[in-house]
């Protein structure tokens, strides 16, 4: 049996559904690439290095070809704290945004959220995610991951994605999930993303502390982080969300059609 490739990126909000690949009983079933960036990931994936990815889910709609892995994801059902627009003015005086260069989701939302919650449109650019540099020649900055999780917030308004989009829709948003290319010859193979996310969770004190160590944050704060913040079930409530975000996509022409989920069995 050929094994699959399979890529994530090394942010502490996918160390639960990656854990497995890395350190458990998912290891040796893949080839596993865990230090790629969310918009590398989907690169990787769409010219077929890799059989399987998790992608940030505006990329579903935009590659052909692929199937989601069911009952696994990144999401958040209120506060996310890692997906952030930091600015130097309110949110309804924004004019410009640099958008971390990480992120494709995300980027399409802040455009969603800016356009149709508070009727704006600002000039984007895209950035490295260097809050400093990002700030001194725009009003704000959309940063994702463990960078957003340092900034300091103490002379900025940061709005949280998750709660702004929860805020005007009641639901809660779907920021990334594992996609497999349908034409893959390594597929079926012996992975299983629900069985590797369940024992990531199982092991969430254990990735608190090794992302202590390397982002110097408290593992009590990151443990609260990786229980309450991030929520890794797709279930109907989040799929309703994620038809939303589609469809608002749509709308502001970040995405030519919406796809229906389809899931890979």
């Amino acid at each position: 049996m050929i094994k699959p490739y399979v890529a994530a990126s090394s942010y502490l909000n996918a160390a639960p559904l990656c854990y497995s690949f890395i350190y458990g009983r998912q290891k040796e079933r893949c080839s596993f690439l865990s230090d790629a960036a969310p918009a590398r990931c989907s690169e990787l994936l769409e010219v077929g290095r890799a059989d399987a990815a998790l992608i940030p889910v505006i990329e579903y709609q935009r590659v052909p070809g692929l199937k989601i892995a069911r009952d696994a994801c990144v999401a958040s059902k209120g506060s996310v704290r890692s997906v952030v627009l930091a600015s130097r003015v309110p949110i309804d005086q924004v004019r410009s945004v640099a958008l971390d260069t990480s992120s494709r989701t995300s980027a399409a939302l802040i455009r969603i959220i800016l356009s149709r919650f508070y009727d704006l449109s600002p000039s984007y650019s895209t950035s490295p995610p260097r809050i400093e540099e990002m700030l001194a020649s725009n009003d704000a900055a959309l940063v994702i991951g463990d960078p957003a999780m340092l900034i300091d917030r103490s002379s900025l308004h940061v709005y949280d994605m998750a709660e702004e989009w929860r805020k005007h829709t009641s639901l809660p948003f779907v920021f990334a999930f594992w996609a497999i290319r349908t034409d893959s010859d390594a597929w079926p193979g012996g992975v299983d993303f629900l069985e590797a996310k369940r024992e990531g969770i199982e092991h969430i004190d254990e990735i608190a502390e090794i992302y202590a160590a390397s982002l110097g944050l408290p593992r009590d704060d990151l443990i609260g982080y990786l229980t309450e913040n991030i929520s890794y079930d797709l279930d109907e409530e989040g799929r309703r969300g994620l038809m939303l975000y589609y469809e608002l996509a749509r709308e502001c022409g970040l995405i030519e059609a919406v796809r229906d989920l389809a899931f890979y069995d």
